[in-house]
């Protein structure tokens, strides 16, 4: 690939292999058009990967284009990229998540690592308060009854003053939201305006509770929450600190009937400690987006588990995405053209 003498190029990667992370022509198109004065865009027709936290190896084609680039609009930061390009200055990942891409090389190379956190938060948001309700308002038994041609109202119905009812109301649970960033921040508004009470869990308390969040409490407090929670929701990113998160003790904290949702990363909950409360009924069910392997494997029990919502890494669609994410990306572009501080940098330290 020929380089333009006196020109700056960015390298545009997002030919994700994942139907609704690939880049549309329209979008790739308005990035070129977007280009400030004295800068080429070169836009990459390899497939690559977006699952998790960004791509796992770099095509040939971007190892080629990369060379002489000084930005990179992707899915992380794949392997062989910093190697190949010794100009490369900025980084932008079209994923929210960074976990994989922020190595011992990225760290020493000084180049500005930035996201899109807060670009999925929206659509997340709704997934979250549908995947509760399937299970509050018992559309588990309605799908399951409507497949059989069923037509049975006891598993709906409140059994006693004492008897645990699986159908409840939304405005009488506790909602425990662990991480609250973008996309946290969005669930707690939308259950604090259905009449819940919304708690946080968040790496900094001293930022203080945003909005729809009554509260919130370090990591630290986190087992003194869960006996609280009706609903916990993991929004926060996987670090160091947050893998297997939601381990057997802290599920045992959790009251009876409680739910538990995760968006987040796959890693942040046990899966033999999830199906094992699942199964002795302890917990009333489970929202899956993420998995610890993806795509989720053919012969795993949370494809047949009665208890378990199972969505494929999707919580985030929305028509949207794309001028959310790009809105961002050029907003940023303008910024490292006039040598402004960017949006969205990513802490290398915290690995967020």
């Amino acid at each position: 690939m020929t380089e333009v003498p006196g020109r700056r190029r960015l390298v545009v990667d997002l030919q994700s292999t994942s139907p609704h992370m690939r880049v549309p022509l329209w979008a790739a198109e308005r990035v070129t058009a977007a280009a400030p004065d004295g800068w080429e865009v070169v836009h990459i027709a390899s497939p690559s990967t977006s699952i998790g936290s960004g791509s796992n190896m770099a095509s040939d084609e971007t190892l080629a284009a990369i060379a002489q680039a000084e930005g990179y609009f992707g899915y992380g930061v794949p392997a062989g990229l910093l190697q190949a390009a010794p100009q490369l200055r900025w980084v932008h990942s079209a994923a929210a998540g960074v976990g994989a891409s922020v190595t011992p090389a990225l760290r020493a190379s000084g180049v500005v690592f930035t996201n899109s956190a807060g670009v999925y938060g929206e659509p997340m948001a709704d997934t979250v308060l549908a995947g509760v309700l399937h299970f509050v308002r018992g559309l588990d038994f309605a799908v399951r009854q409507q497949a059989a041609s069923t037509w049975n109202q006891l598993p709906f119905i409140h059994r006693g003053v004492d008897a645990r009812s699986e159908v409840r109301e939304l405005a009488d649970l506790r909602v425990l939201i662990v991480g609250t960033g973008g996309i946290g921040t969005a669930v707690a508004r939308r259950f604090s305006a259905l009449g819940c009470h919304c708690a946080g869990i968040r790496r900094r308390p001293e930022l203080g509770a945003p909005e729809g969040v009554a509260r919130v409490v370090g990591v630290d407090g986190l087992d003194a929450e869960l006996p609280g929670a009706d609903v916990v929701v993991l929004a926060a990113p996987l670090t160091g600190d947050s893998s297997a998160l939601l381990d057997a003790s802290r599920l045992a904290l959790l009251p009876a009937g409680a739910i538990v949702v995760n968006v987040a990363r796959g890693a942040l909950v046990s899966d033999e400690a999830l199906l094992d409360s699942l199964n002795r009924n302890h917990l009333r069910g489970a929202v899956l987006d993420v998995f610890h392997t993806e795509p989720l494997p053919l012969d795993h029990p949370y494809w047949r588990h009665p208890k378990v919502l199972v969505t494929p890494h999707v919580s985030g669609v929305s028509p949207q995405q794309w001028r959310r994410g790009l809105e961002l990306f050029e907003d940023n572009w303008r910024r490292w053209q006039a040598g402004s501080p960017l949006r969205n940098v990513v802490d290398l330290d915290a690995g967020y």
